[in-house]
């Protein structure tokens, strides 16, 4: 047993099993993608750093949600992309580990993020005269910091729970990237204290935030309401339209895949409900901020009009 163990080096990605036309299609179209998605949140990133009326909290965390996003679609679609090419290539066991613990810290990073940009609006529009007090910068860094390391060590208990497992074979994985599931269905021994943790996880880092996100709204459109003006109103509305498209699209899609029924669900069904949570969610967030968002568009404004009068 301990020889078979240790033969197992790389795993097989099998990916989306379509023809060779379809394939090189798929690569064209995710390529195009993954070229909007770093574009879009690079334009958003690079925005909020040189425009000083953006260096406020809420455009603060849209500034890591960015970097998140951008990080989400790095870890996942280059190795796509090249199975797409060429379906046979190994990815390293080191290679495959390294990804799954990745795409678990984003994950759980911008889980907890977006629960931080739901008491920011909660605050902007609950507490207005008190904002500037209660949303301080050094709050700011200490929710930002505290997201980021609570996601860092909760992919790394699913790390080393996974590292104690043999793996003898078979070697292919059934996804287009080392999703944790997938890979655990790969293990020569029993996993159910992985799997345990891993809905533990689930519900703990996406039914208790979101939850909260929830409350949050409630306050936040109760409060929203009151307000006696209709433009009042509708400029409130407009500060969280933009986020509450964001929860419900990653929200969505991540309760689906992790928190809903574990069988009776196609397996290809939920590979493709983790493609548009991997790679179109952090395409349409930029979309989302940008569109939606009247100060982006006209940060964006005063920057291409600077670059012309230059």
């Amino acid at each position: 047993m301990g020889e078979n163990q240790t033969s197992i080096t790389e795993f097989i990605l099998l990916g989306f099993p379509l023809g060779q036309s379809a394939q090189l299609f798929l690569f064209g179209l995710f390529s195009l993608f993954y070229a909007f998605t770093l574009l879009g949140n690079g334009a958003i990133l690079g925005l909020i750093c040189v425009d000083p009326r953006l260096h406020t909290p809420m455009y603060f965390f849209l500034s890591h949600l960015a970097v998140v996003d951008m990080s989400y679609a790095c870890t996942t679609v280059p190795q796509m992309l090249v199975n797409l090419l060429l379906p046979t290539t190994p990815i390293s066991f080191s290679g495959c580990i390294t990804q799954t613990f990745l795409f678990l810290t984003f994950a759980h990073t911008e889980c907890l993020l977006l629960v931080v940009m739901s008491y920011d609006r909660y605050v902007a529009i609950c507490h207005p005269l008190r904002y500037s007090a209660l949303m301080n910068w050094r709050l700011c860094i200490a929710l930002t910091v505290t997201s980021w390391m609570i996601g860092i060590l909760l992919a790394l208990v699913h790390l080393v729970l996974l590292l104690l497992l043999p793996f003898c074979g078979p070697q292919k994985v059934n996804h287009f990237f080392c999703e944790i599931i997938a890979v655990l269905k790969l293990a020569c021994a029993d996993t159910r204290i992985n799997e345990i943790v891993v809905l533990a996880g689930a519900v703990s880092v996406l039914l208790g935030p979101f939850s909260s996100i929830v409350i949050s709204y409630i306050s936040i459109i109760c409060a929203i309401l009151r307000i006696q003006s209709g433009e009042g109103q509708q400029k409130a509305f407009s500060t969280c339209s933009s986020h509450l498209c964001v929860v419900g699209l990653f929200y969505g899609t991540a309760i689906i895949m992790y928190v809903g029924p574990r069988y009776g669900s196609p397996q290809e069904q939920k590979k493709y409900l983790l493609l548009f949570h991997s790679l179109f969610n952090p395409m349409l967030n930029p979309l989302i901020y940008s569109l939606r968002n009247k100060e982006v568009k006209a940060a964006l404004k005063r920057v291409l009009e600077k670059e012309r009068t230059s």
